[in-house]
């Protein structure tokens, strides 16, 4: 592959990624809080965005795990590197517009910086939830090639609101399958950096999959694990996320991100993305290529080039 198509493959990759997870996001949503059963009940099995649900949702409309990657991933490129005041402000201004829906943990995170300036909430063993993780993309698009610095902005960016060890892990390892699928590497490849955390954090095991998939983000990673690794296709990931219901709407934006970094923008279901506002994909599109433009394996090819 040349340099160009590999730039080329890379900005298609990290669109695939952010508009995964937006997808994955508005699939999942109508469907929060409800069970396996109850989903297949009503819906049989959900492949549509149907809208409705506890938030009474239109189709296609997202939630607060797209929302808040869109505030990192704007207050990187305004930027133009990542700030954790920036995205601080911008998190900020986002809970001041009184968004449909946000965790009670992120709303105390937030809330803590804006009336104490707090940039990182102290340690507590009841954040276990899933609120870091499902806005790590923004931080992993713009630190594609560098390790050190993805584990860095990482920890800054999920210690605004989570401070805690399984979000800790969850977030770096969700970073690193991100950057793996991004640069094309293959199912095994993941399913090893997936292996990696469970040695580390023997709770995140996934088989056999116990079937939950609440708030926590212990069992949101399972299930997104769960789905990813025994699906072939973007669709059948997503279809397969969603239905296990719970916290639907992020276990769907994680397991949408990491599917369309690996897959391609090109294997998301253009029926789906079509019910997206279009000027939401205008600007994901946009803040995803910005975004891994700024990253230093781009930055070093643009030097090679020169």
């Amino acid at each position: 592959m040349t340099t160009s198509s590999a730039h080329s493959d890379l900005i298609s990759r990290a669109r695939g990624a952010f508009l995964g997870l937006a997808v994955g996001d508005a699939l999942g949503a109508p469907v929060e809080f409800m069970t396996r059963g109850e989903i297949r009940d009503k819906y049989g099995v959900l492949k549509e965005m149907v809208g409705g649900g506890w938030l009474r949702l239109k189709p296609g409309q997202v939630t607060d795990d797209t929302e808040m990657s869109l505030c990192l991933a704007r207050a990187t490129v305004k930027e133009g590197a990542w700030s954790l005041q920036a995205a601080a402000d911008h998190l900020a201004g986002w809970l001041k517009s009184k968004p449909i829906d946000v965790g009670d943990t992120c709303r105390r995170g937030i809330r803590n910086y804006m009336l104490r300036g707090l940039l990182e909430t102290p340690p507590n063993e009841w954040d276990g939830g899933n609120g870091a993780a499902m806005r790590t993309l923004p931080v992993a698009l713009c630190a594609l090639g560098n390790d050190q610095l993805l584990e860095r902005i990482i920890l800054q960016q999920a210690h605004l609101t989570h401070n805690h060890p399984y979000s800790d892990a969850a977030s770096i390892y969700l970073g690193r399958l991100l950057h793996l699928a991004l640069t094309g590497r293959s199912l095994l490849q993941l399913r090893r950096q997936a292996d990696e955390l469970i040695s580390a954090h023997p709770s995140f095991s996934f088989e056999p999959y116990k079937g939950l998939a609440s708030g926590y983000v212990v069992d949101t990673m399972q299930t997104v694990f769960h789905c990813f690794f025994k699906s072939r296709s973007f669709e059948a990931c997503i279809v397969e996320t969603v239905n296990q219901g719970g916290d639907a709407d992020t276990t769907g934006a994680i397991a949408g991100a990491i599917a369309g970094a690996y897959y391609g923008e090109e294997a998301i279901p253009s029926r789906w993305k079509k019910k997206l506002a279009k000027e939401l994909v205008v600007e994901i599109y946009d803040l995803a290529e910005q975004l891994v433009c700024m990253s230093p394996l781009l930055k070093s090819v643009a030097g090679d080039d020169r």
